[in-house]
């Protein structure tokens, strides 16, 4: 084990959770994923330890799991808990919000009570700017007051850092870090990472880029009837690596032992919807056609971050700007056209 550390990470396999992994990797933290694979695959852990030469232990543990969490904490001495897992479609959340509660916060209490009783007080939470609802103000800064979510996504992330700060109030012996995101986008420069979303693609930047790749039809814009420059939804989209990067900033509070800390991951900046398709567009020289569809229930029209207080704490700023995101996703989709083939090798089943 290195002297830094131990990490779990739930929902290792996903998105950000697989690319942050790489980074605590390149870091010099030993890491351990649990994940249910139920929107992802092994094949990005995989290519991980092909990237870093490190191998990640990982289980296929739903966090509702609790005997199963044990059996992790018991095998490994685990110093923090990276927690990614969880259900993320905003516009699913709306149709099948029970789903998003008992999984959401049903598997974060179980993960908080297993810390407990392993003495395990040190929590970075995947939050998101979804928290702060309909905007009082704009960009959101850390002091914008949260709840009044507009979806049911949105409300349990709202729960659970609720839950944590009471948590804290409670036992300050914990050290917590809520990070809210705001748009994670973009894919490792190696092309060997990426957004690889099982079915069909319920954010932005995958239709888009299947569209340029022809395995869709068309990008559908919900709405163009917003108060925004051009009518079409406007959010601060934030490069994964980054983010993935403000995750290894964050244990600067761990190891500082600051208490509980709320920061934003974003950039600042806010591109509307077909903004963003014009500049996949120019990155990678193909036609994106669209449909202007009805809005969607539970979208806010427009939303983009404060981000001074994480640059003045931790020294953390969003250095990778929209062409180089653009480029990153096209690289990453020609590559791996359809996404990460299905894998379950190699994956331990701590579940029974």
């Amino acid at each position: 084990m290195s002297s830094k550390g131990c990490i779990l990470a739930t929902g290792g396999t996903g998105y950000v959770g697989s690319h942050t992994v790489l980074e605590l990797i390149e870091a010099g933290y030993d890491t351990v994923v649990v994940d249910n694979l139920s929107n992802s695959t092994l094949e990005s852990l995989n290519r991980v330890e092909e990237l870093t030469g490190v191998k990640v232990p990982a289980y296929t543990i739903d966090l509702l799991d609790k005997e199963g969490l044990r059996k992790i904490f018991s095998k490994h001495k685990i110093t923090c808990v990276m927690h990614f897992a969880g259900f993320k479609a905003v516009g699913r959340s709306v149709h099948i919000p029970l789903q998003y509660f008992r999984n959401n916060l049903g598997g974060t209490i179980n993960l908080l009570e297993v810390m407990d009783e392993f003495k395990v007080y040190n929590m970075i939470f995947s939050s998101s700017a979804t928290v702060y609802g309909e905007p009082e103000y704009l960009p959101f800064d850390e002091k914008h007051k949260t709840g009044g979510c507009t979806n049911p996504y949105g409300k349990t992330k709202f729960f659970i850092e609720e839950m944590m700060k009471d948590l804290f109030a409670a036992a300050p012996q914990w050290n917590i870090v809520l990070l809210r995101y705001f748009n994670p986008i973009g894919a490792h420069k190696s092309g060997r990472l990426g957004e690889s979303p099982i079915g069909k693609p319920h954010n932005l930047m995958p239709n888009i880029s299947k569209v340029a790749a022809k395995e869709l039809e068309c990008v559908s814009v919900f709405g163009d009837d917003f108060d925004t420059k051009d009518g079409t939804g406007v959010r601060d989209y934030t490069h994964v690596v980054d983010l993935a990067k403000g995750h290894v900033a964050a244990l600067a509070v761990i190891d500082k032992k600051w208490g509980l800390k709320i920061y934003n991951l974003g950039t600042g900046k806010a591109y509307s919807v077909l903004e963003m398709i014009k500049a996949f567009e120019k990155a990678s020289g193909v036609n994106v056609p669209y449909k202007i569809a009805p809005r969607r229930a539970g979208d806010l029209p427009t939303f983009w971050s404060d981000v001074s207080l994480v640059k003045k704490e931790l020294g953390w700023v969003a250095d990778k700007g929209l062409d180089e995101m653009c480029e990153d996703i096209w690289r990453w989709q020609k590559m791996n056209p359809g996404g990460y083939p299905g894998c379950s090798n190699g994956i331990q089943d701590m579940s029974s």
